[in-house]
């Protein structure tokens, strides 16, 4: 897998993240659902998860 290749997954878990987060912190602000407000960042922590295996993966890969 090439360098530029990794730098754009990383990129896409970590954008990912970042997405989630704000619209769990939109909804919470404009007094929206609770429910959905805790399921978005139930999502977070999962997608966070996986962000910080593919940012582990493509450290050893990359050694």
């Amino acid at each position: 897998m090439s360098v530029s290749t990794t730098n754009y997954i990383v990129l896409a878990a970590t954008i990912s993240v970042a997405v989630v987060l704000f619209l769990g912190l939109f909804n919470m602000m404009r007094g929206g659902s609770a429910n959905v407000s805790q399921m978005l960042m139930r999502w977070r922590v999962g997608l966070q998860f996986v962000a910080i295996l593919v940012i582990m993966g493509v450290l050893w890969l990359r050694s």
